[in-house]
């Protein structure tokens, strides 16, 4: 992994806040507080663009709704195809979540 090499205490305080973090209501105030606007939405198109690749849209597709660069488009399909299977574990649980949700109601 490449993140490997930020492994220590400052990155593990890092993600041990986000997992303490209760609902998206804390998120967003967190996330406001801890980047910037760009960043988030930099997050958020990656995310995006993951889920688009995923069920098999074009890059010019994704380009036109996301706005996000070939390059970052590019670089999200070789963390889909040669990464840690984060995005599909992550996107995953986000459909299982909202499939539960659309079922109680």
């Amino acid at each position: 992994m490449q993140i490997d090499k930020l492994r220590g205490k400052e990155l593990d305080q890092l993600f041990k806040a986000v997992l303490s973090l209760k609902d998206l209501e804390e998120c967003y105030r967190f996330f406001d507080d801890l980047c910037t606007i760009n960043e988030i939405q930099a997050l958020a198109q990656r995310l995006d663009v993951a889920r688009m690749l995923r069920e098999g849209n074009t890059y010019h597709k994704i380009e036109a709704e996301t706005g996000a660069s070939t390059a970052t488009i590019s670089r999200v399909k070789r963390c889909l195809n040669f990464g840690n299977d984060s995005y599909e574990m992550v996107l995953e649980r986000i459909k299982e979540q909202e499939n539960s949700k659309a079922s109680e109601v």
